[in-house]
């Protein structure tokens, strides 16, 4: 609700429209970076070290950020969370075509980069239920959308980048996701004006380090007291870290060595985004007559490791772009599902902590994946490589038919279908787990591979 009491549509369509074309941006990023550095260096591993310095400050800032969302205010974390995105992503070019980029500042510019995204991925993604009620829509519908328009966005951005980068190189897609970047700030910062909840916390203590360890604190002891939470957090940290090595280092080699380039890696990316969201809308239109634990079981098994297989054993694009697509369609199941349950289980005074912890849990394997995918590759070859975290990638989602902690999952829920919301003193219930975000491929608590 805004300051007035008033309805208006308009601040949730300005965050699912800045989102949107962010969620493209960082499309433009996962696909330029890894090209620009192979076609710059030839260096599987140095593309590895670049994925390395992206994502441990991603870890890092989601992490300790949750509090600082609060104080600050959602809508200003999130629009300075862009300006700083864009300039970082704006200088690899321009310092390229100046000749004064060195590796070492490659790397640092994505660290930049890295530490800014999380905070504006989740200060955002928080605010979608508060949006959802100023708007008078439903929070599923608006948790639907916002994942909907998300996955939209990062199929075109990959379908467009592969064919930009074959069109005019990586340094201009790098411009355009700058661009991105800008027009995201100032959607948010124009539309999202007189919600309460995207302002600073008025009634937050005093700044001190004894209050920030406190609400840090909440978050940590909110996602290890929930232990279906947990049991997420701890697969999507596998599923992440994986995906990082996929996206960062695996497919750019595959496709430089055995398909037809960037152009392919576009295709193949833009194929999975458009299952991810068929996915989706399909499981908004039919999922709840289903068994949420069942249909998440198998989905997140085949969301995964299998293109991990088919593309260590073909060398062509036909079977890798069918396994994509089809893993992209059980991939867009996962996170409406994760989505749901978590807006119904964590309070909103809670929720930025929860996220930002949840967030650094899930995105803490992502450094380590991009930089082990770059030495196994100099190490075992491609090939090997892909089986190896294909590997990694099955175990971890087959968590779900090992740990009971998964059974919680198909909870009771609401009377407005809504999961039960606990108050901040009241028992942490186990029934609901964490949900996101995605950057250069990282992800917040929901998974990178959907």
């Amino acid at each position: 609700m805004n300051g007035q009491g008033g309805r208006s549509r308009i601040p949730l369509v300005a965050v699912l429209s800045a989102n949107s074309i962010s969620t493209a941006g960082t499309s433009l990023t996962l696909i330029g970076v890894p090209w620009f550095v192979l076609e710059t260096t030839g260096s599987a591993g140095r593309a590895g070290v670049v994925a390395f310095c992206a994502t441990l400050p991603i870890v890092v800032s989601a992490l300790i950020g949750g509090p600082v969302i609060d104080r600050i205010g959602r809508r200003r974390v999130s629009v300075a969370s862009d300006l700083v995105c864009g300039l970082a992503v704006a200088a690899i070019p321009l310092l390229h075509y100046t000749d004064a980029l060195a590796f070492w500042m490659l790397c640092a510019l994505m660290a930049v980069g890295g530490l800014a995204h999380t905070p504006g991925n989740t200060a955002r993604y928080v605010l979608v239920p508060d949006l959802a009620e100023h708007a008078g829509t439903t929070l599923a519908r608006a948790a639907s959308l916002f994942d909907a328009v998300s996955r939209g966005a990062r199929m075109v951005g990959a379908a467009l980048a592969g064919v930009l980068i074959a069109l005019v190189g990586a340094e201009t897609v790098l411009l355009l996701d700058a661009a991105t970047f800008l027009t995201s700030a100032l959607l948010i910062a124009a539309g999202v004006r007189g919600v309460r909840a995207a302002e600073p916390r008025k009634a937050a203590a005093p700044v001190s380090l004894r209050a920030y360890r406190t609400e840090l604190r909440e978050g940590f002891a909110y996602l290890l007291g929930n232990r279906l939470l947990l049991a997420v957090v701890v697969m999507v940290l596998f599923m992440n870290g994986t995906d990082q090595g996929w996206y960062a280092v695996l497919l750019p080699v595959h496709a430089a060595a055995e398909l037809g380039g960037a152009g392919d890696i576009g295709l193949l990316t833009a194929l999975f985004g458009a299952g991810g969201l068929t996915g989706a809308l399909l499981y908004g239109a039919v999922g709840h007559r289903f068994s949420r634990r069942a249909v998440f079981t198998v989905c997140v098994v085949l969301c995964g490791a299998p293109r991990y297989v088919v593309a260590a054993l073909t060398g062509t694009t036909l079977p890798l772009a069918v396994t994509m697509a089809l893993s992209g369609l059980a991939g867009g199941v996962l996170n409406p599902i994760l989505t749901t349950v978590i807006y119904g289980t964590v309070p909103d005074e809670l929720r930025s902590r929860v996220s930002g912890v949840s967030t650094a849990g899930c995105e803490l394997a992502m450094p380590v994946g991009g930089l082990a995918a770059g030495l196994l590759v100099e190490s075992a070859g491609v090939k090997g490589a892909l089986l190896a975290m294909g590997g990694v990638y099955l175990l971890a989602t087959l968590s779900p038919l090992v740990f009971p902690a998964w059974r919680t999952m198909d909870g009771a829920v609401g009377e407005a279908g809504r999961a039960p919301v606990p108050s901040p003193a009241a028992e942490i219930s186990s029934s609901g787990p964490c949900a996101p975000a995605p950057a250069p491929g990282a992800r917040t608590p929901r998974s990178s591979g959907s």
